[in-house]
């Protein structure tokens, strides 16, 4: 691997969504990254090959045993990060908590929990769902009659897989200055939290209302929100410039002079229904032919199978097929070390070579 992260050496407790998640990332940029995982328990979701484990190997070890545990402290000792997912305390009663590593005094120690390390619900259980809806965005997204899980993609990966491995670069970069690693705190609940921030502005200053389906955003505007076609198809519609709703209505053959104010909200209901009428007179691949690439900031919802046969995605090569499972590239894109997926380690990872090349 030639990424950003060459030469780091990161140690992951195997875990569900968030920490393969940032243990995956991270290793697409190059960093080394070895799985510890449950002898038997290979494929955590039952899955043959999970996305989320690629560019990475696995050593099996028992963390209840004290074998297992000697290996694992070892192997820690020699890392500059460490990925773990446990409930606040677990890692401590292992013997492996942060203030075990004393001669690997450069060691950042990423600990992925949903609602942190100390508060009042540290020690409970719960999911994405439940950390987003402390935050706002849960009751955010939805219709007017109920909020709607947005997948588990704000939480887990958003709130939660992302900010543990920003989080993880920043302190790898300040312990390459100082010498002196930390532990990163990433609570899914802060994480959901601090991606409302712009929202959270807008309310303070009255541009949002905590009704759903009432906002720019969230699907009230017939400018900005999704549209049923003729086959049944959707497509998305974000034409909230001026210069961008008027490029839209006028490859849609829509009269601006017979239509209510765009701004105007008591007349978006009928502003909307105008527009749903005409975007149900075609296909969502007439409309697309006709619009994609234009300023009307008009494209095709996709499914997750059409998402990687899409002209603009084959063309970045957003999506890539080692081993023929098709599956998202690295992102971001770096210029000078881009990111690669490194091949990943089928079988176990071999504790004693891997402990020699380590520690050397």
């Amino acid at each position: 691997m030639t990424g950003p992260l060459d030469g780091l050496r990161i140690v992951e407790i195997a875990g569900l969504g968030p920490t393969p998640f940032a243990a995956m990332t991270l290793a697409d940029m190059g960093a080394e990254v070895v799985r510890i995982e449950r002898p038997g328990n290979r494929h955590l979701l039952g899955l043959e090959h999970d996305i989320l484990d690629r560019g990475r190997g696995a050593l099996p070890l028992d963390l209840k045993s004290d074998e297992g545990r000697a290996i694992a402290r070892r192997l820690i000792g020699a890392a500059d990060g460490l990925i773990e997912g446990m409930r606040p305390g677990v890692m401590e009663r292992l013997g492996l908590g942060p203030g075990d590593f004393p001669d690997n005094p450069r060691l950042v120690y990423g600990r992925m929990t949903g609602w942190g390390q100390a508060g009042p619900l540290a020690h409970a259980a719960g999911h994405d769902i439940n950390y987003i809806s402390l935050s706002g965005a849960l009751h955010a997204i939805g219709t007017r009659d109920r909020p709607v899980p947005p997948l588990n993609l704000l939480g887990d990966f958003g709130g939660g897989a992302m900010y543990l491995a920003f989080g993880m670069v920043c302190a790898f970069f300040d312990a390459a200055r100082t010498g002196r690693g930390q532990v990163v705190d990433a609570a899914i609940s802060d994480g959901a939290a601090h991606l409302m921030a712009m929202m959270q502005g807008m309310a303070a200053g009255g541009l949002w209302s905590d009704h759903r389906e009432a906002n720019i955003l969230d699907g009230a505007a017939p400018f900005y929100g999704v549209y049923r076609c003729k086959c049944g198809g959707f497509v998305a519609l974000g034409a909230i410039e001026a210069k961008f709703w008027a490029e839209f209505l006028r490859l849609a053959d829509i009269d601006p002079e017979a239509l209510p104010d765009q701004w105007d909200r008591a007349r978006w209901p009928d502003l909307r229904a105008i527009v749903a009428a005409r975007l149900a007179e075609r296909t969502r691949e007439e409309w697309t032919a006709l619009m994609e690439g234009s300023d009307a900031c008009l494209t095709p919802v996709l499914t997750i199978a059409e998402a990687p046969l899409h002209r603009h995605n084959a063309a970045r090569e957003t999506y890539v097929t080692p081993g023929g499972r098709t599956q998202p590239a690295p992102a971001p894109r770096l210029s000078r070390t881009p990111g690669e997926i490194a091949e990943t380690t089928e079988g176990p990872l071999d504790a004693d070579a891997l402990l020699k090349r380590w520690s050397a």
